[in-house]
């Protein structure tokens, strides 16, 4: 990916939740056929949303409407561990995969969390959104 845009690019918390969308991706094609329309629909849709509104909340430009993008984020993501859950419980991913996995989610929720906290904090000082 080349161009000048940065914006929720730099995000550590959108790198963090690009990886795990990808490695996420990566695993479904894995899955039996028969969770096509199920397990892998869910769980590719959830590890998305996660990024889309990361990315959609940067660009709203201001503090309630960007953190309410997050927030949206941080339940996208906790539905996505569910997911891996499941998938772990169905065999279809293995307990060292689903560690991993899980410890990146992790650091994606703890991510979101701190640019919550900092929007928290600009809002509180009453610095505009640049």
């Amino acid at each position: 990916m080349s161009g000048t845009f940065k914006g929720f690019k730099e995000l550590e918390c959108w790198k963090k939740g690009r990886e795990l969308r990808m490695r996420v991706s990566e695993i479904c094609r894995t899955f039996p056929s028969e969770e096509k329309f199920l397990l892998k629909s869910q769980i590719l849709d959830s590890s998305r949303s996660v990024t889309a509104n990361i990315a959609e909340g940067y660009g709203r430009y201001t503090y309630t409407d960007t953190r309410h993008f997050f927030i949206q984020a941080r339940g996208s993501l906790s539905e996505t561990i569910e997911h891996l859950i499941t998938a772990y419980d169905e065999k279809y991913i293995d307990e060292q995969t689903y560690n991993e996995l899980e410890q990146l989610a992790e650091t994606v929720f703890r991510l979101i969390n701190g640019y919550i906290n900092y929007l928290d904090k600009m809002r509180s000082q009453k610095t505009p959104i640049t």
